[in-house]
């Protein structure tokens, strides 16, 4: 079988960038990632785009790869366009390990870029809630908000201001877990406050700000049982990777103290479940596949970077990936596990929560933080001993669950 690995990796700060170019941050990403690796654009024999904003909120509706690379230089190999919702950047990596594995190429680019900051903020609000069937929209809404019946939210708890039906969704699964396994918003806010203290060293993420447990849920709110500091923001940003077969990392020359093994890819999309039938769902089943091929286990894991566009995103995903059992996602929070230092750190760079979430990019930039890690090169937020970890990265809905889910496992 053949072994893939990370030569080089690089991302922007993730933030509000009204000064910069779409062209701007994938040139600082792509360059970064090709230092890292130390290979030049020639080297680079296939490359995978993911940038699902460029058609709706800057008119570029085709070839957005092809013209964003080529300004950068980077023109004549084959450019594959991705949209997978926010799992886009995820799919990408995933394609182009695919490309590697096939013998296409044995250097491969993924990048993810996104300009999401417009003046038209209502226009990215009607982005976000394209990622379902846009032909049953008040049909898929009114399913999935019925999920929090039984959990009546207190007088107070709804902000005023727009937000995305997504939250309302995110809200309704929240209290369809706190119904069914007694979940508390305590539990989801001390997500929220372990996430945003890990931000503050991260020098990558758009939010640097800690929080208390507390503060998190004296925060203004959203719409029960999610506050303000338990979602993700709107961002802009780009992280690349460069990606490798024994054979290109000879080529280019790569250090390969630094290069790290990718163990297991896996994109999975979603099922006619019911919402009962947790067995079924697709991040539980993408990342028991992604053990097997690892030939590691959920005990074997050292550090994970989870999808938490709202807190409880992390507590259903570490209930998924087998760190805790069905319904402890939410004690195990509040008792630190973890928590950098816990038994198993989750999200120590900070979260989408708190690091942001420019959809296309966001993958990669969870990538980015393993691939830290385990160099030993994450400074304040290191887990020490770091040699297997895991991403999970979700995009978009059908029925009860993500549309397409991406789990990763990298080794060094």
């Amino acid at each position: 079988m053949t072994d893939i690995y990370i030569a080089g990796i690089a991302m922007t700060v993730f933030g509000r960038h009204f000064e910069r170019s779409l062209e701007d941050l994938a040139r600082e990403a792509v360059d970064g990632a090709l230092k890292d690796a130390g290979a030049r654009r020639e080297d680079l024999g296939t490359a995978f785009y993911a940038g699902i904003t460029n058609g709706p909120l800057q008119g570029q509706f085709a070839i957005p790869g092809q013209v964003v690379l080529g300004k950068l230089g980077i023109e004549g190999i084959p450019v594959y366009n991705i949209d997978n919702g926010c799992a886009a950047g995820s799919s990408a990596f995933a394609l182009a390990v695919q490309s590697l594995k096939a013998g296409v190429t044995d250097v491969a680019l993924a990048l993810g870029a996104e300009k999401m900051n417009v003046e038209d903020k209502l226009s990215v609000l009607k982005l976000m809630e394209a990622g379902w069937d846009v032909s049953r929209v008040e049909e898929n809404y009114a399913r999935l908000v019925k999920l929090g019946e039984g959990i009546e939210p207190p007088a107070g708890s709804e902000s005023d201001k727009p937000y995305s039906k997504f939250m309302s969704i995110y809200a309704a699964l929240c209290r369809n877990h706190m119904k069914k396994w007694g979940t508390t918003q305590r539990q989801i806010a001390a997500v929220s406050a372990k996430n945003h203290q890990h931000s503050v060293h991260n020098p990558w993420s758009q939010f640097r700000k800690p929080f208390t447990i507390d503060e998190v849920l004296a925060s203004p709110p959203i719409t029960y049982p999610l506050t303000l500091p338990m979602c993700a923001p709107v961002t802009d940003g780009a992280a690349a990777a460069i990606i490798c077969t024994e054979e290109g990392l000879k080529r280019i020359g790569a250090d390969r103290s630094r290069c790290i093994k990718v163990a297991a890819s896996v994109v999975r999309s979603a099922t006619s479940r019911s919402i009962d039938q947790q067995d079924l769902n697709l991040a539980r089943l993408a990342a028991n596949q992604a053990y097997e091929i690892a030939g590691l286990g959920p005990s074997d894991m050292h550090v994970a970077e989870v999808h938490d566009a709202a807190a409880m995103g992390e507590i259903i995903q570490v209930e998924n990936l087998g760190f805790v059992e069905m319904g402890e996602g939410g004690p195990a929070a509040e008792r630190g596990d973890f928590t950098i230092g816990g038994r198993l750190p989750v999200n120590p760079s900070g979260g989408l929560e708190s690091k942001g979430h420019p959809l296309g990019a966001t993958g990669i930039g969870q990538l980015y933080e393993l691939v830290t890690q385990l160099r030993g090169e994450a400074g304040a937020r290191q887990v020490e001993g770091a040699r297997h970890a895991i991403q999970e990265n979700g995009g978009g809905n059908i029925g009860v669950e993500e549309a397409a889910v991406a789990v990763h496992i990298l080794s060094k």
